[in-house]
């Protein structure tokens, strides 16, 4: 069985000896149960007379780590029997030109999770607000207007950038914030560019709770990513900013709907980022499972159970 990862760029620059991403686990796990995984990157994928292929490189496990051949094979994607999209935001104009090479992927040979059309449909800001009643009260515009008012209404907000990742350009705002003005221009380029505004949610301080998703199934195992000494927001991914988290069963229940809403879109594999049982973001991209914190803080192999169900949804294809 051969499997294609299309990771980020940045990732394969530090592709070894980096335990903290959610693809070093799956990728060494496929391979220790005898899989071959190949990786590449969005700037590796072609189109010929129609048929998608990529430029990729073969990936191979040795004393617990993994590496990759850094030469290059030119492979039809539709060879492969899975493929795992899994390239970060920000979801631009390169992004979305890769997801339009897997429109031309045969589904008949090839599974590919998350489904690169799905993504392009959902916007991990805009979109959550199809679960209105599980997110704090938001708005979506470009409008100086429109932010001063629910400014107003809320007295402190939060601003966001539709198509970053990882807490980049996330900004709070202060009812009668001397810098006001200035912030509302640079968060929307001048009124030009939509943001998601969010009424900030005063637990914010103790950081936000990642909820993961494995297709129907809402995750018992869960962390609380802190925030940064200088930031309002978690924005770097180190032990001492991971703790344990609990995901009550009453808050479990409520992000059930959540889940097959996810799945039944071609969205199986996705974590939300949640405050005070408020969603504030569901991440869809490339949704980090943080592995390895959750291994030490719970005693699991949670890449097992990821790579289980992978496996379960490429044999229910094949069937």
């Amino acid at each position: 069985m051969d499997i294609l990862f299309v990771i980020d760029r940045i990732e394969l620059k530090y592709f070894e000896f980096n335990n903290l991403v959610t693809n070093f686990w799956i990728i060494r796990e496929f391979l220790l149960s005898g899989k071959n995984v190949f990786i590449t990157t969005i700037d590796n994928l072609s189109l010929v007379a129609g048929v998608p292929y990529a430029h990729c490189h073969e990936a191979y496990e040795k004393d617990g780590n993994i590496f990759y051949d850094k030469s290059l094979r030119y492979v039809k994607i539709n060879d492969f029997s899975l493929c795992m999209f899994r390239p970060d935001p920000p979801v631009d104009l390169d992004y979305i030109n890769a997801t339009y090479i897997f429109d031309f992927v045969d589904r008949n040979k090839t599974l590919i999770i998350n489904d690169p059309m799905a993504i392009r449909n959902f916007n991990e800001k805009m979109h959550t607000v199809k679960f209105l009643d599980l997110m704090p009260e938001n708005i979506v515009t470009s409008s100086k207007a429109d932010i001063v008012k629910f400014l107003n209404v809320h007295e402190e907000i939060v601003l966001k950038p539709l198509n970053a990742c990882f807490g980049s350009g996330v900004m709070t705002l202060k009812k009668g914030d001397k810098n006001t003005a200035v912030i509302i221009n640079t968060m929307t380029k001048n009124q030009s560019q939509l943001i998601m505004v969010q009424k900030y949610i005063p637990k914010a301080r103790f950081g936000d709770k990642r909820v993961m998703f494995l297709g129907d199934e809402v995750l018992d195992v869960c962390v609380q990513k802190l925030p940064s000494n200088d930031d309002f927001k978690f924005n770097e991914h180190c032990d001492s900013n991971i703790v344990k988290a609990e995901l009550p069963q009453e808050e479990k229940e409520k992000f059930i709907p959540v889940a097959k809403e996810l799945n039944s879109l071609g969205l199986p594999m996705a974590g939300l980022d949640v405050i005070d049982g408020k969603i504030i973001e569901i991440n869809i991209t490339s949704p980090c499972y943080f592995i390895k914190e959750v291994n030490n803080h719970f005693g699991c192999s949670l890449e097992k159970k990821i790579t289980e169900f992978i496996l379960s949804k490429l044999y229910a294809n094949v069937s």
